[in-house]
């Protein structure tokens, strides 16, 4: 995928909820990925905690469903320069698996992996909290495979990029170990108010 600062030509709009550099794309939402769209079927699909806990647990899709269901309503933001208001995603917070697995003290970081082999780092304190989802719906419909069904990560206070699609697992660590688009240039955090799109922002 090319990486641009930004696109040009987009109308501003006055939008006390759009982080500096951003546009509102209304009724779109662009379809960026750094790999091809996998056909992951649900009976397929495994989710993973492990690393610095003192449970590492896998769970189905069936056993993720039994967890607490919780709702994200809000804003998107890609680093891209798209923003999305009004968004609805359905699934289960973050929480709620770490809470079965149990992060040990020295965890502070964590690597997200997709199905595909894509990865991403964040800090654990962007990830607890009731601020990051497992979503498996999206607008009271399946989450699509393009957008990252059948379940994606959602951390919507970080740009986009975070919000691994396809998302497979999390390995909780001591320290931050940079994943794909972070050892390719982009921000290790990426939070859209200070504008972290790029190393060195």
């Amino acid at each position: 995928m090319n990486v641009t600062r930004g696109f040009t030509g987009r109308p501003r709009v006055q939008n006390p909820g759009l982080p500096p550099g951003q546009y509102d794309a209304g009724d779109d939402w662009p379809v960026l990925s750094a790999e091809v769209t996998p056909d992951i079927a649900p009976e397929q699909w495994t989710f993973r905690i492990d690393g610095l806990v003192e449970r590492p647990r896998t769970w189905d899709w069936a056993q993720a469903h039994a967890l607490p269901a919780s709702v994200y309503e809000g804003a998107i933001h890609c680093v891209t320069s798209w923003s999305k208001f009004g968004v609805r995603f359905s699934g289960v917070s973050l929480d709620a698996f770490l809470a079965e697995a149990g992060p040990l003290p020295s965890a502070t970081h964590a690597v997200a992996w997709s199905h595909t082999g894509y990865t991403t780092n964040l800090p654990l304190a962007d990830l607890t909290g009731g601020r990051a989802w497992i979503a498996f719906g999206y607008d009271g419909r399946p989450l699509p495979a393009e957008h990252g069904g059948p379940a994606r990560l959602l951390v919507p206070h970080l740009y986009f990029w975070k919000s691994a699609k396809w998302i497979a697992g999390l390995r909780l660590l001591d320290h931050d170990e940079p994943g794909f688009w972070e050892r390719n240039g982009y921000h290790e955090r990426g939070n859209p108010w200070e504008e972290q799109r790029y190393s060195g922002d």
